[in-house]
């Protein structure tokens, strides 16, 4: 890498430049610096901040270390150039800050004279306004008497010679009153003559009384100005200050860098090695573990997808198993349910067929009163409508007999046993199931009132429940032996077999 070039680098300032950047920096009477000199120092002040930036590898690595170090010392004999300028625009700035310190002191001085004066000029203008109220106090009096007596000579004057003989006074009374009026006469004169240089005085202390103003006036301005212009000579000399030190402290911070680079250049670029055989090693160290870790992660993923095939594979297998052994299950289901199936369709047409025979030898039934059905009783008197096994009104083979009872008819058990079920259930209406024993249980459907409960035992032939009170209603009886419906006209003693169901 190619060095940064700095601006510490380029050789020390011309004469002329720095005789500028003096002449600027004390300026006549102390002014401000000039803006080539300003500009000057602060291009040198950046220019020594992005030195420092720079770090010391950038600056020698790539090139020889004879060169990287004859450069260094340059950029330290540069450092040591301008420290000497420094030091002399210090001393010249120090002679100025001594100037400025002795124009202050002067300033400071004729700013208390200027103090103390404006002082007694205030006192001298209180005075001054004093006397010129007592002055004109003593002036109003005066002209009032001086007028009173005028007024009074004026009416005396007025009076005519023939008239003053013809007053009622005595010739004394008149005569004293013309000698005491020619007697007044000078001394009103002289009064007249006193107010008058009263006036003029009163005039000359009102002239000087304005004449103290104006200086006092002006007083304050000249004492504002002074103490402006110390406020600006403060600030010019803290200004100065402080760009010296500042300029001063960069410089030896960069030469302290300097001198640390430069201290041991030959272990720096021995440093630089080593950081670099450390770095490249560091590098070679993380790819090697990069690529062992690239190599443990795709076994692990070959790993996992060898364990996920296995798995599916198992999966598939236990799915075909369990598919096979439902098919299998299903294929005996449905043998089985073929079988009832067919065993209830004959056992239906046996049944039908007996139930025709049983039609064909007592043909009176089918419209007689029906309540003992081969010996066993049935739930209510009535006339049997629909028989076991026959189509009902709905088209389908019923399961049980149907009855067409009278209105409010008593409904009994059939046959002794436990009411297990009483009440609504779903669209039949109020319905009764008595279990009887032996696998037995009786449907009572069609009621209109239930007069028992669940858990009661009864007998054969106990009322169980009354049927609706109105019309011609209908009682559904069904009996079931092991769940399945059987003829309920053979009684509980027919012989165990499935009926149609």
């Amino acid at each position: 890498m190619a060095p940064v070039p700095c601006a510490l680098d380029a050789p020390s300032l011309p004469r002329g430049e720095r005789g500028a950047w003096r002449d600027g920096a004390r300026g006549p009477g102390g002014g401000a610096v000039s803006r080539a000199g300003e500009g000057l120092a602060a291009g040198f002040v950046l220019a020594a901040a992005l030195c420092l930036a720079q770090p010391a590898d950038a600056q020698g690595q790539g090139d020889a270390p004879k060169d990287a170090l004859k450069r260094v010392e340059q950029q330290m004999q540069t450092g040591k150039d301008r420290q000497q300028q420094l030091e002399h625009q210090s001393q010249a700035l120090q002679a100025e800050l001594d100037d400025l310190r002795g124009r202050l002191i002067g300033l400071a001085d004729q700013a208390r004279d200027q103090e103390q004066a404006l002082g007694g000029l205030e006192e001298s203008l209180t005075a001054l306004e004093a006397e010129e109220r007592e002055r004109s106090a003593s002036l109003d009096a005066e002209r009032r008497q001086i007028a009173a007596l005028l007024a009074a000579l004026q009416r005396l004057a007025r009076i005519p010679p023939e008239a003053a003989l013809a007053r009622p006074e005595s010739p004394v009374d008149t005569l004293r009153s013309a000698l005491l009026l020619r007697d007044a006469v000078p001394a009103l004169r002289a009064r007249s003559d006193a107010l008058a240089k009263a006036l003029e005085a009163l005039a000359d202390t009102r002239g000087k009384l304005v004449d103290r103003r104006a200086k006092a006036l002006a007083a304050q301005v000249a004492l504002a100005e002074k103490q402006g212009e110390m406020n600006r000579l403060i600030a010019r000399r803290e200004e100065l200050s402080r760009q010296t030190e500042e300029e001063r402290v960069q410089v030896a911070r960069r030469m302290a860098d300097l001198s640390g680079q430069a201290a041991d250049l030959r272990q720096l670029m021995e440093r630089i090695e080593a950081e670099r055989r450390a770095a490249a090693e560091a590098a070679a160290r993380k790819e090697a573990e990069r690529r062992e870790a690239e190599r443990r992660e795709a076994e692990r993923r070959l790993a996992e997808q060898r364990e996920a095939e296995r798995r599916l594979a198992a999966r598939k297998e236990a799915e075909r198993k369990d598919a096979e052994r439902k098919l299998a299950e299903l294929r005996a289901a449905e043998q089985k349910a073929a079988e009832e199936k067919a065993m209830a369709e004959r056992q239906a047409k046996e049944e039908a067929e007996r139930e025709r025979k049983l039609a064909a030898r007592a043909p009176s039934r089918d419209t007689g009163n029906a309540s003992q059905a081969d010996g066993m009783l049935l739930p209510v008197a009535g006339k049997l409508t629909t028989r076991y096994g026959e189509t009902d009104r709905y088209g389908v083979a019923s399961r049980g007999v149907t009855l067409q009872a009278r209105a409010g008819a008593t409904v009994v058990a059939p046959r002794g046993g436990t009411i297990v079920f009483a009440g609504p259930f779903k669209g039949y209406g109020l319905i009764l199931i008595v279990e009887h024993g032996n696998g037995y249980h009786s449907l009572i459907a069609g009621l209109g009132r239930i007069e028992t409960a669940v858990g009661r035992k009864v007998a054969g032939g106990e009322p169980l429940a009354v049927m609706p009170a109105d019309g011609e209603p209908d009682l559904y009886f069904e009996l079931r032996r092991n769940g399945h419906p059987i003829n309920p006209q053979r009684g509980f003693g027919a012989p165990e077999g499935k009926g149609q169901g």
